[in-house]
C-alpha cells in the first residue's frame, strides 16, 4: 500500500495494464471451458447448465425448436438468467419456476391463476439476489396446517383418497379469497404471446412422447396442467377432452380460463399444423391395429425420438411396409418444421436409421430387430416403453429369439435376448481385431500328483474337458499319451537263460535296448500331431521341452540300461535328428493365437550346444503355426551365420511355411543364397550341406506354391535332373534333392494343369515324363549350364537320366501340377506296365508312385470299395498271381516281381482313397482300408512274406495304415489305436526306426491336436501331406538319402480345425448338443440331413449348407453356410467353440441323457395341473439364472411369517412357472413391481395407478392377469385417476384380434402370439362386467356426455372416462361428423362406428343406449 501511494498516475496506471485479463477460450468439453489470461495463466471454468430436470429440458427443446430464432434466443436468455440467479430453486422446484417463468413470458398473471399462485417459487423472476430470509420456525403453528388443507393442491389431489384413508366426510371446496368478478385476461405484448398456438402444440406432441415412456410419467402429469390451461385459453375443446380421459379426476378440478377477445386472437400466428383433432399416439397405435388407414403422425425432429422410433416400427411389423423405415417413411410421419435447420440429431438418427444391412432377411420379424438395433434401441429402452405398445416388438422379439441368424451383430443378440449369441459375436469381433491370448476354453490346472507325474511328458496340455466329452466311454487318450510318450524309461525285458554269461546277458539288454531307442527316437513326430496347437505359453516363461529318454529299466530289480556303456557300438549322431523333432514336437504345441514375439523367440534359446537341435525343430514349428514372422531379420541372419546345419534346415522351412504362397521377396532372398542354382553363375561358391540345400528348395516351392512363377519352374524342373558332378560335388543323396526338386516344381504349378501360362516352351509335362522314364539326357540350359560341362569324378552315368533319382520327384511333380485336373492323357503315362517285360524294368517302390499319382490326377474316379482298389492292378499281375495259388506259373514270370508289384500297387491305390477322403471319417473308405492293412498283417505272418519280402509287405502295412489314419483323422478311432498299438509293441525284425515313424505319424494324425483337428482335402493339404508321407521312411535316425526328414512335420500344414464344442454360455463348460447337419447336394447324393451329437467333426465346409442347434435342450440356432463360410471358420479357428443357451426347465445331456427329469417333463404319478406341482425350491436343478433361483429362494418358500399369506406364494409360484416355462426370466422384476402395485393397492394407499400400467410390461399370460386384475380392482373401487393402463388394455386386445398378425399365425413357419393362454379372456370379461355394471347404474352420466350437458357434483366422470378409453370411443365432435343422429337401426350404427375404428364390442355396448337417444346429438360439447 506504501508503494502504491507513492506512485505517481503514471504507474498507477501500468499498474492497471498488468491486471490480467481473458485472452481466448479454449478447449472446451460439454459446459467446462478454459479460460487462457493475458499472462498466459489458464484457468478451468464450469458454465452452469440451462436445466437439470429432463422435463424441462426436452420443453425448452421444443419450444426452441418451434420459435423464431431470434424469440428463441431471448426466451432462453430470460430462462437462463431466472434460473442460474444467486439461491436458484433446489431441483424439485425447477418445473415450478419453468411454468411461473413461461406463462409470464405468454402473458399469463399467475398470481390470479388459483393453479399457478400456489407453486412454491423461491426466487424472484429478476436475476438480482434475493435477500435473507428469516429463519423460519423449526416446530411449526397451526397457519402452516391450515394453509396446506386450503391449498388447490390438496383439493385437486388429496382431499378424496385422503378423507378415504381417514374416514371422515370430504370438506367442500375452500372459498377462494381472491376470486374476484373481473375476469382474467392475458397481456398481448408479452413475448410469447403471439405464438402461443405453436408452443401449446409443439408441447402437446412432447406429452404424447413422454406418455410412450413410463419413466418420465411424472412428467406427463406436470405438463398435462400447463397444457390443459393453453387449450381452454385456445377454446380447443377436443384437447380438453384428451387430456381429461388421461386424467379425468385431476382435469376436472380444473376450471378458470382467461379470456381471449377476437382481436388478441387475430394478433396470435395459428400454425397450418395445429389440427382441430388432437395428435393421440394410443389411437394411432390402434387404428394401426385393426387394420384402418392411418394418417402420418406429426412429430418434432431430434425431440420426439421415441415417437418416430415406434410409429415406424408398427409401420413396418403391423402394416406390412418393407419400406417403412426407408422411403416410405413420410407415409407415417409427417414431420413439424419451423423454418430452422434441420436438428443434427436428427441428420445423425436419419443417417443412422437408414442404413440397410447387408444380409438377407426371411421375416419382417428379423427386419424390425434389426432395424431397432441400428436406431440404438435396446432392452432398457424396451422396457419403459408402455406394455401395450411394447407386445408387437416382444412378439418379433421373440419370434427372432426362437430362430435367429447366426451371424447377426452383437446389438441384435443382446436385444433378443440370446447371451449365447451375444458371446459368440463378441468374440467374433475379438477374432476379427488382434489375437488375444487364451481365447478358447479356459482348463483348470491338474492336481499336484498328476501334475508331477505328467509333467514331462509334454501332453498334459490337451483339452481334457473336451477329450471327455468326445471319448467318454473309455481311456483311448491315456492310451494314446502312454504310447507317445518318450519322457520315462522303456521296459527291457530279456529272460536271462542259464547259458548266458552276465557279460553277454548286459549285452543283449543293451542291444534289446538300442532296439527300442529307435521307436523312441520316431514317437516325437507323432506326438507334435497329437498335440498340435493345444498350449498358449505365458511370456515370461520359456516353452517346456520334454526330455527324450533313451534308458532303461529291467525287471525284476529295476536296474538301469545305458547304451554309454561301451559294450555295444553305437551309430554317431544318432540322437541328432530325434532331438531335432522333439524340439519341433514342443513348438507345434503353441496355438496360432498366442502372443509371441521375437524376444520370447530369443528368450528360449538354449545355453548349451547339446540343446541346438532341440532348438532348430522349435525354430521350425514356430513356422508352422505362424509366430516365425515375429522374428526379427537381423535374428534370422544371426542364426543362419552360425552355420549349424539343423538351425539352417528348421530356419528355412520354417520362414517359408509362415510366407506360404506369398511370393515374398526377403524370403526369396534368403533362400536362394543357400540354393547354387538360383545364385548368379560369377557369384562366390557358397559351402552349403546337402541338407541345408534341400530345405532351401522345398523352403522355394513353400513360397511360390500355386502362383505358376516360370523362373522358379524352369530352375526346379532343370534341378530334377541335375547330375552328378563338377568333380566331387553332389554325389551323395542326390536323390533327396531331386525329389524336393519335384515336389517344389509341383508346389508352385500346384492344380494348374494344362494352364501353366507362360511355360509352354519348357514342355513340363515331357521333360517329367522322361525322367520318370528314362531316356537321353537334354543338354543342360540356364545360367548354370557352365558348372555341369565338368563331370563327376565319382558317379559316371554317360548321357542317359537314372531313374532311379529323378523319377520319384518326376511323378509326383506331374501328380500336383495336374491335381484334381482328371487329365485322362497325363494319368494314362501313370498306368502301370502292364508286361513282364516292362515291370522288369521298374522298381516295385515307384509303382506305388505311379498308381498314387495317377489317382490324384483322376481325383472324381476314387471309389472307396475294393473293386476299385483292385482295379489299379494289371490284369497280368491279377491273372498270375490267381494262377499261382492254382498251380505253377510259366518260368517266364517272374513270381516274386509280380507280388512286390501287387502289393505296392495296392499300398499305392489304397494311399489315394486315403488322400481322397482325408479328415471325412467315410465308413465305406475306412472299411474297405481297414480290410487291406488287415490282409497285408496277416502277410506278415505267412509265407506271402518271404515271396514279397518282409521289408516290402512292412511298408505297404505302414502306408495302408496312415491312409487309414488320413481318413479318420481327428476321429481317436478305436480299431485304428488298436491297429497302432499292436505295431507299436513290434520292435524286432524289419522294424526300423522309419516303421515306427510311420505307425506313429498315423496315431498323431489319429489324434490331430487332441481330436481338434482334421485333415483337409485342398490342393495345398494335398501337396503339404505329399510331402510329409512321402512312402519311402528312413532305415535309420540319420538316414536323409531319400527324403529330408525335416519334411515329415509339413502335414501340420494339412490340419484344419472342424471341431465343433458347445459350450455352455452361463456355465463356460462344455456340454453335448444335438446338431441337424444339411449337407450341399452332389452328384453323388443327394441334399442330406444328418443329426449328430456336438462336440463332433464336421465334414469340410465347402460340403455343408447349414448346422442347426437343435431343440428342445438348448435354444436353437442356425448357421447358414451357403451364404459364406466366414462366421463358422471363426468359431472353429477359436477352438471351435460354439456357444449355447440351455432352455428353462431343461437339463444337460450329461446330466439328463433321455429327458426325463426335466421340469416339463409329463408327471405321470399326479394328474393335478403342472403349476400346482412345481415346487419353487427345486428351481436350482432346472436352470442356472441368478435371477430366478434368487426369487425362488426369497419369494416363494414359506416362511413362519407368510403362512397367512398362501394365495401370495402360490401366485409367485406361478410366475415362476411362466418364467420358466414362457423362456422369459428377464421379466422378473416386472414381476416384482407387480407384487408392490398388488401391495399399495391393496392398503388404499395408491393414488395414481399408472404404476398399475408398469405391470403390464411383462407379456406372459401370468402377469398379465395379475396386472388386468388389479385394473378391476381399481375400477371397482373408483380410484383411477389416469386411464393409461387401461388404455394400454385396450391395446392388448387389439393386438391379439390383429388379422395381419392372426394371418402369419396360421402360416406354417409361423408362431402363436406370446398372449396365447386364458388369462387375458377372464381378464377382459372381468373389466367388461365391472364397466357394465357402471353403465348399467350410471347411463345417465354417459347420456350427459354425448348430449354434452354440464356434469353435477354426485356424477362420477372418472369411470365414464375409464369406458370411453377402453372402449375407444372418439370425441364428440367426431363422433357428430358421421350423422349418427340419423341412425335408426343397429346396422346402420355398426356402419357408422366402423367408419371411426370403434370395435364391433364397443357398439354392442353403446347401441341401447344411442338407438334410444337420437337426440343426444343434436347439442354442443359436454361441459367440464
Amino acid at each position: 500500500m506504501k508503494h502504491h501511494e507513492s506512485s505517481s498516475w503514471l504507474e498507477d496506471c501500468t499498474f492497471q495494464h498488468t491486471v490480467p485479463y481473458v485472452h481466448t477460450l479454449r478447449d472446451p468439453v460439454h459446459n467446462r471451458v478454459t479460460l487462457e489470461l493475458s499472462n498466459g495463466a489458464m484457468l478451468r471454468i464450469t458454465v452452469p447448465e440451462i436445466a437439470t430436470s429432463e422435463l424441462v429440458k426436452k420443453c425448452l427443446q421444443a419450444i426452441k425448436f418451434i420459435l423464431p430464432k431470434e424469440t428463441a434466443a431471448k426466451v432462453l436468455i430470460k430462462w437462463y438468467n431466472i434460473y442460474n440467479a444467486p439461491g436458484g430453486p433446489s431441483a424439485h422446484l425447477e418445473w415450478s419456476l419453468f411454468v411461473t417463468c413461461f406463462m409470464t413470458l405468454m402473458g399469463y398473471n399467475t398470481d390470479r391463476l388459483a393453479w399457478t399462485r400456489n407453486l412454491d417459487v423461491e426466487v424472484p423472476l429478476s436475476p438480482v439476489i434475493a435477500p435473507k430470509k428469516a429463519r423460519p420456525s423449526e416446530t411449526g403453528s397451526d397457519d402452516d396446517w391450515e394453509y396446506q388443507r386450503c391449498s388447490d393442491y390438496h383439493w385437486q389431489v388429496e382431499s378424496l383418497p385422503l378423507s378415504r384413508a381417514l374416514r371422515l366426510e370430504p370438506v367442500e371446496a375452500p372459498p377462494c379469497a381472491d376470486d374476484g368478478p373481473a375476469p382474467l385476461r392475458l397481456d398481448p405484448s408479452a413475448p410469447l404471446f403471439p405464438h402461443i398456438p405453436a408452443v401449446f402444440f409443439v408441447l402437446h406432441l412432447l406429452y404424447e412422447e413422454l406418455k410412450l415412456d413410463n419413466l418420465m410419467i411424472r412428467g406427463t402429469r406436470s405438463l398435462v396442467v400447463l397444457l390443459q390451461q393453453l387449450a381452454r385459453d385456445l377454446q380447443l375443446e377436443d384437447y380438453i377432452d384428451l387430456y381429461w380421459r388421461d386424467y379425468p379426476s385431476f382435469i376436472k378440478t380444473f376450471k378458470e380460463a382467461c379470456v381471449i377477445d377476437q382481436a388478441q386472437m387475430e394478433q396470435m400466428n395459428r400454425p397450418a399444423f395445429l389440427s382441430a383433432e388432437p395428435p393421440s399416439i394410443f389411437r394411432w397405435f390402434s387404428s394401426c391395429l385393426r387394420g384402418k388407414e392411418v394418417s402420418p403422425f406429426p412429430y418434432l425432429p431430434g425431440i420426439c425420438k421415441r415417437t418416430k422410433l415406434l410409429v415406424l416400427s408398427f409401420a413396418l411389423y403391423i402394416v406390412g411396409n418393407d419400406n417403412a423405415v426407408s422411403s416410405d417413411e413420410s407415409k407415417y410421419l409427417s414431420k413439424v418444421t419451423a423454418g430452422q435447420k434441420k436438428n443434427l440429431n436428427e441428420l445423425s438418427f436419419r443417417r443412422q436409421s437408414s442404413v440397410k444391412p447387408s444380409a438377407p432377411y426371411c421375416s419382417l420379424a428379423e427386419k424390425l430387430v434389426i432395424w431397432l438395433t441400428t436406431a440404438g434401441f435396446t432392452l432398457k429402452d424396451l422396457d419403459s416403453v408402455p406394455f401395450g405398445i411394447a407386445l408387437p416388438i416382444r412378439d418379433a422379439i421373440y419370434q427372432c429369439r426362437e430362430q435367429p441368424c447366426s451371424d447377426w451383430s452383437e446389438d441384435v443378440c443382446l436385444l433378443i435376448g440370446r447371451q449365447d449369441l451375444t458371446k459368440q459375436a463378441h468374440k467374433v469381433t475379438l477374432a476379427k481385431g488382434k489375437s488375444t491370448v487364451g481365447a478358447g476354453l479356459t482348463l483348470d490346472a491338474p492336481a499336484a500328483s498328476e501334475a508331477a507325474e505328467e509333467e514331462e511328458d509334454g501332453m498334459n496340455d490337451v483339452n481334457q474337458e473336451v477329450t471327455s466329452l468326445i471319448w467318454s466311454q473309455d481311456l483311448r487318450v491315456q492310451e494314446a499319451r502312454r504310447l507317445l510318450q518318450s519322457s520315462r524309461p522303456v521296459r527291457v525285458n530279456v529272460v536271462h537263460l542259464p547259458e548266458v554269461s552276465d557279460h553277454e546277458y548286459i549285452e543283449e539288454k543293451e542291444n534289446k535296448l538300442l532296439q527300442l531307442c529307435q521307436r523312441t527316437m520316431a514317437l516325437p513326430v507323432g506326438r507334435g500331431l497329437f498335440t498340435l496347437f493345444s498350449y498358449h505359453p505365458v511370456p515370461t516363461e520359456p516353452l517346456p521341452v520334454p526330455k527324450l529318454n533313451l534308458t532303461g529299466r529291467a525287471p525284476p530289480r529295476n536296474t538301469m540300461v545305458d547304451l554309454n556303456s561301451g559294450n555295444i557300438d553305437v551309430p554317431p549322431n544318432m540322437t541328432a535328428w530325434s532331438s531335432f523333432h522333439n524340439g519341433v514336437a514342443a513348438g507345434l504345441k503353441i496355438a496360432p493365437a498366442s502372443q509371441v514375439d521375437s524376444a520370447w523367440i530369443a528368450y528360449n534359446k538354449p545355453k548349451s550346444t547339446e540343446l541346438a537341435n532341440e532348438y532348430a525343430g522349435f525354430l521350425m514349428a514356430l513356422g508352422l503355426n505362424g509366430h516365425l514372422t515375429k522374428l526379427a531379420t537381423l535374428n534370422i541372419h544371426d542364426y543362419l551365420t552360425k552355420g549349424h546345419e539343423m538351425t539352417s534346415i528348421g530356419l528355412l522351412l520354417g520362414v517359408s511355411a509362415a510366407k506360404l504362397g506369398t511370393m515374398d521377396m526377403s524370403i526369396t532372398r534368403l533362400l536362394s543364397i543357400h540354393i547354387p542354382a538360383l545364385l548368379p553363375p560369377t557369384s562366390t561358391e557358397l559351402d552349403v550341406p546337402h541338407n541345408v540345400q534341400v530345405a532351401a528348395v522345398v523352403g522355394i516351392g513353400l513360397v511360390y506354391q500355386g502362383t505358376g512363377h516360370r523362373h522358379n519352374a524352369e530352375v526346379l524342373l532343370a534341378e530334377i535332373g541335375r547330375p552328378p558332378g563338377p568333380e566331387m560335388e553332389y554325389c551323395t543323396d542326390r536323390e533327396s534333392y531331386s525329389l524336393a526338386a519335384g515336389l517344389a516344381l509341383g508346389m508352385v504349378c500346384l492344380g494348374h494343369g494344362s494352364n501353366l501360362i507362360g511355360m509352354t516352351d519348357l514342355n513340363v509335362p515331357e521333360q517329367l515324363y522322361q525322367y520318370m522314364v528314362g531316356g537321353h539326357r537334354r543338354t543342360h540350359v540356364g545360367i548354370n549350364r557352365e558348372k555341369h560341362k565338368s563331370p563327376s569324378y565319382q558317379i559316371k552315368e554317360g548321357d542317359t537320366i537314372n531313374v532311379d533319382v529323378t523319377c520319384p520327384g518326376a511323378t509326383l511333380a506331374l501328380a500336383m501340377i495336374y491335381l484334381k485336373t482328371n487329365n485322362r492323357s497325363i494319368a494314362d503315362w501313370l498306368q502301370a506296365p502292364d508286361t513282364m517285360f516292362l515291370l522288369d524294368f521298374i522298381k516295385p517302390e515307384f509303382l506305388l508312385l505311379r498308381t498314387l499319382a495317377r489317382c490324384l490326377i483322376m481325383w472324381d474316379e476314387i471309389v472307396p470299395n475294393s473293386d476299385w482298389v483292385n482295379s489299379n492292378v494289371p490284369q497280368i499281375i491279377q491273372e498270375n498271381l490267381v494262377w499261382q495259388e492254382e498251380g505253377p506259373v510259366s518260368e517266364d514270370l517272374n513270381i516274386e516281381t509280380l507280388a512286390q508289384a501287387h502289393d505296392y500297387i495296392i499300398a499305392g491305390a489304397c494311399m489315394a482313397v486315403g488322400f481322397r477322403f482325408a479328415g471325412s471319417a467315410n465308413s465305406d473308405a475306412f472299411d474297405c482300408l481297414y480290410r487291406f492293412a488287415r490282409t497285408f498283417m496277416e502277410c506278415l505272418t505267412t509265407t506271402a512274406a518271404t515271396v514279397t519280402g518282409h521289408y516290402n509287405i512292412q511298408t505297404c502295412v505302414s502306408m495302408v495304415l496312415l491312409a487309414i489314419s488320413m481318413v479318420m483323422a481327428g476321429s481317436g478311432n478305436l480299431r485304428v489305436l488298436q491297429l497302432c498299438r499292436f505295431l507299436h509293441k513290434r520292435t524286432s525284425g524289419e522294424m526300423n526306426y522309419g516303421f515306427h515313424m510311420a505307425h506313429h505319424m498315423a496315431l498323431g494324425l489319429l489324434f490331430l491336436g487332441g481330436g481338434r483337428y482334421t485333415l483337409s482335402t485342398s490342393n495345398s493339404a494335398i501337396a503339404a501331406l505329399l510331402c510329409a508321407l512321402y512312402p519311402h521312411f528312413p532305415a535309420h535316425s540319420t538316414d536323409n538319402r531319400y527324403h529330408l526328414q525335416a519334411l515329415r512335420h509339413l502335414a501340420v500344414l494339412a490340419a484344419e480345425p472342424r471341431l465343433l464344442v458347445p459350450v455352455d454360455v452361463d456355465t463356460c463348460k462344455p456340454c453335448y448338443a444335438l446338431l441337424e447337419v444339411t449337407y450341399k447336394e452332389t452328384q453323388w447324393y443327394g441334399e442330406t440331413t444328418v443329426e449328430l451329437m456336438a462336440p463332433t467333426m464336421l465334414p469340410e465346409l465347402h460340403l455343408l449348407k447349414q448346422i442347426r442347434v437343435k431343440g428342445p435342450r438348448y435354444w436353437e440356432l442356425a448357421i447358414d453356410i451357403s451364404r459364406g463360410t466366414q462366421h463358422l471358420q471363426s468359431i472353429l479357428a477359436r477352438d471351435g467353440v460354439l456357444y449355447v443357451k440351455l432352455r428353462a426347465g431343461q437339463l444337460p445331456y450329461k446330466d439328463d441323457p433321455r429327458g426325463w427329469k426335466s421340469l416339463l417333463a409329463p408327471n405321470v404319478h399326479n394328474r393335478n395341473p403342472e403349476v400346482w406341482t412345481f415346487k419353487p425350491e427345486a428351481i436350482s436343478t432346472f436352470t442356472s439364472d441368478p435371477a430366478l433361483v434368487s426369487f425362488a429362494e426369497y419369494f416363494c418358500k414359506p416362511a413362519e411369517n407368510m403362512k397367512h399369506k398362501g394365495d401370495t406364494l402360490a401366485l409367485f409360484s406361478a410366475i415362476l412357472y411362466e418364467c420358466v416355462t414362457q423362456e422369459n426370466p428377464e421379466m422378473l422384476p416386472t414381476y416384482i413391481a407387480i407384487d408392490q402395485a398388488v401391495k399399495s393397492l391393496a392398503q388404499g394407499e395408491m393414488t395414481e395407478t399408472f404404476a398399475l400400467g408398469q405391470l403390464g410390461l411383462d407379456v406372459s399370460p401370468c402377469v398379465t392377469g395379475v396386472s388386468l386384475s388389479q385394473a378391476v380392482k381399481s375400477l371397482a373401487q373408483g380410484e383411477m385417476t389416469e386411464t393409461f393402463a387401461l388404455g394400454q388394455l385396450g391395446l392388448v386386445l387389439d393386438v391379439c384380434e390383429c388379422r395381419v398378425l392372426q394371418e402369419r399365425m396360421r402360416r406354417p413357419e409361423g408362431r402363436g402370439l406370446l398372449l396365447s393362454s386364458e388369462f387375458l379372456p377372464v381378464m377382459k370379461c372381468s373389466v367388461d362386467n365391472t364397466l357394465d355394471r357402471w353403465l348399467c347404474d350410471n347411463s345417465h352420466v354417459l347420456r350427459a356426455y354425448i348430449s354434452g350437458q354440464a356434469y353435477t357434483k354426485d356424477m362420477e366422470t372418472s369411470m365414464l372416462a375409464c369406458f370411453l378409453v377402453y372402449h375407444s370411443i372418439p370425441c364428440l365432435a367426431i363422433m357428430a361428423g358421421t350423422h349418427m343422429e340419423g341412425c335408426r337401426t343397429f346396422a346402420e350404427l355398426l356402419l357408422s362406428f366402423s367408419q371411426l375404428g370403434v370395435p364391433v364390442r364397443s357398439v354392442l355396448r353403446l347401441a341401447p343406449l344411442l338407438l334410444r337417444n337420437g337426440d343426444a346429438f343434436a347439442a354442443g360439447p359436454p361441459v367440464f
